[in-house]
């Protein structure tokens, strides 16, 4: 137990060492919830128009999911009270400190898991290859952030994608079966086809385009120094 806790800290500070006035404040807004409204709101769009009545049903087994994930991370928290890396008093020193928030204790990474548990429940719905690579990769970038601003270990962040993934494909066959179970006669079978390729090409670009302007725009912002170091 003691070589794995060593192993986590030595790998959280190579992972937290990347560092620059630029990419500390771009991970900033990343690692933030509110900076991806848009593109929640893009997801939910596509659903409503992928599967019309079905929707809703859908869109609140979500929700649930991510509920369950996050309120089981804090609990898991406050039971285990693992210090963040921030917080921790012989480590703290060490870790790069970009994001002063968050409670004492990191284990696990709700981020991480919500995160996962989105991209396992969305991905087997729209079942297409480019939105699958494109939402995990968008999952593993957020769980990174968490490193990197010395909030999470590593160790923090698997625990998160494998209790995500088990949350994610829990409530999807839960949804499936309580779907068939309940209402198959007044709403129609969840679809096993791809969702349309052209909705995906638009979320795709957007988050291209949404994240390369948040970053250009951080870049223009950095030198006029709007933001504080």
């Amino acid at each position: 137990m003691e070589e794995i806790k060593q192993i986590d800290q030595s790998l959280l500070l190579f992972l937290n060492s990347f560092h620059n006035g630029f990419w500390d404040k771009a991970v900033t807004l990343f690692t933030s919830i509110e900076i991806w409204i848009p593109f929640y709101m893009l997801i939910i769009y596509v659903i409503i128009k992928t599967y019309k009545k079905n929707s809703i049903y859908i869109l609140i087994a979500i929700v649930l999911a991510i509920v369950v994930s996050d309120q089981f991370s804090n609990l898991i928290k406050n039971a285990v009270q693992r210090w963040r890396p921030t917080q921790d008093p012989v480590l703290g020193s060490l870790v790069h400190n970009v994001y002063n928030r968050g409670g004492a204790y990191g284990f696990f990474s709700a981020h991480a898991s919500n995160s996962f548990t989105m991209a396992i429940i969305t991905a087997k719905l729209f079942k297409n290859q480019i939105y699958t690579i494109m939402i995990f990769t968008w999952a593993v970038l957020v769980s990174y952030t968490r490193i990197y601003i010395g909030l999470h270990y590593p160790g923090d962040i698997l625990t998160g994608w494998i209790w995500g993934i088990l949350t994610g494909l829990a409530f999807y066959q839960l949804m499936v079966f309580v779907q068939k179970r309940y209402f198959s006669f007044s709403i129609p079978e969840i679809k096993r086809t791809s969702v349309s390729h052209e909705n995906l090409i638009y979320l795709v670009l957007f988050l291209a385009i949404y994240v390369f302007t948040i970053l250009i725009t951080i870049d223009r912002l950095t030198k006029y120094q709007f933001f504080t170091s």
